[in-house]
C-alpha cells in the first residue's frame, strides 16, 4: 500500500485540488477509480515529463508489454494490479488500454504546432484514448467520450501554457507558430515577461476559454476527476486572461485550492452516482 501511495501521491501533486474529490471518490472503495487517475498521469510523465525520446519510448514501451498481458498475469506494477483486481478491467477491450500508450510514443519527437487548431489536433490522439479508457472504466464501453477527450485536450494545452518558462527549450512549444509570429516573439524572447507575450499568452487563454464553452454541447459524461480538473483550469484560465501578467497568474493559482472546490467536488460526484453504471 505504501507504494502505490506513492503514484498516487505524485498524481495529487500535479493536481492538488484532487484530494478534495477523494472524499467523494473514496479510494477503499473505488480503488480502481484512483488507481487509474494515478497510472494516467504515469502516462503522461513519460510522454511529456522526460526529455530524451529514446528514454521516453523504453518506459512507455514497458507500459505496453504491461498493459497487454494484465488481464492474464494480473499485472506486474502496483497500479495495474489494483486495475485488474476489478473485474471492469476485464471487460474493457485491451485495445483501450494500449490505446494511450501507443499514442503517447507517436507523439514523442511532435514539434510546435503551426496553428491553434494544430495544437487540438496534435493532442487529441494521446487524450482522447486517456478519455476513452478513463470514461468506459467510470460509465461502461457504450458511454460517449467526446466531451471528456476535448476537455483532457483543453486541460492539458492549458498545463503546458503555464510551464511555458520551464518548457522553454523543448522543441514543442506551449504557443502555436502563428501565435509566435503574429506577436513577433521568438524563442529567447517568451523568457522574458514583455507585452508581446503577454498578449499572446491571453490570446491564448481566449481561444481555449471559447474551446472550453464549445464543449458543453458534447455528448458524454465526465469522471469526477475529469469534471473537477476542467473547472479548476477552466476558472483559473479566467481569472489569469483578466490579470496584468497573465502567465504568472497561471502559475500561481495552478496549486491553489479555493473554498469552492469542495462544493465543485460535491457536484461531480453527485453526477457520477446519477449516471454511472
Amino acid at each position: 500500500m505504501i507504494e502505490l501511495q506513492g503514484f498516487i501521491d505524485k498524481w495529487l501533486a500535479v493536481q492538488p485540488q484532487q484530494r478534495i474529490a477523494l472524499a467523494f471518490v473514496d479510494g477503499q472503495r473505488y480503488p480502481g477509480h484512483v488507481a487509474l487517475a494515478a497510472l494516467e498521469q504515469e502516462l503522461l510523465g513519460a510522454a511529456y515529463g522526460i526529455r530524451e525520446p529514446q528514454v521516453a519510448a523504453a518506459k512507455l514501451g514497458w507500459w505496453a508489454e504491461e498493459l497487454a498481458g494484465a488481464a492474464a498475469s494480473g499485472g506486474r506494477h502496483p497500479l495495474t494490479q489494483v486495475l485488474f483486481d476489478d473485474e471492469r478491467a476485464h471487460a474493457l477491450a485491451s485495445e483501450l488500454w494500449l490505446a494511450p500508450v501507443l499514442a503517447a510514443m507517436a507523439q514523442l519527437e511532435q514539434g510546435t504546432a503551426a496553428d491553434y487548431p494544430g495544437q487540438l489536433h496534435d493532442a487529441m490522439p494521446l487524450h482522447g484514448a486517456l478519455a476513452a479508457l478513463e470514461t468506459a472504466w467510470w460509465y461502461g464501453p457504450d458511454a460517449s467520450s467526446e466531451r471528456a477527450a476535448q476537455i483532457a485536450v483543453l486541460n492539458h494545452l492549458l498545463y503546458t501554457l503555464s510551464r511555458l518558462d520551464a518548457d522553454i527549450e523543448r522543441d514543442r512549444l506551449p504557443l502555436p507558430m502563428a501565435r509566435l509570429a503574429r506577436h513577433s516573439l521568438d524563442r529567447t524572447q517568451l523568457g522574458k515577461a514583455s507585452a508581446q507575450r503577454q498578449r499572446a499568452v491571453q490570446a491564448q487563454l481566449e481561444d481555449l476559454l471559447g474551446s472550453w464553452n464549445g464543449s458543453s454541447a458534447l455528448p458524454g459524461p465526465l469522471s469526477v476527476f475529469r469534471a473537477l480538473e476542467s473547472r479548476h483550469a477552466s476558472k483559473l484560465a479566467r481569472r489569469a486572461v483578466r490579470s496584468a501578467d497573465a502567465l504568472a497568474a497561471l502559475q500561481a493559482g495552478r496549486s491553489r485550492t479555493r473554498l469552492s472546490t469542495a462544493w465543485q467536488a460535491w457536484r461531480a460526484a453527485r453526477a457520477w452516482q446519477r449516471q454511472r453504471r
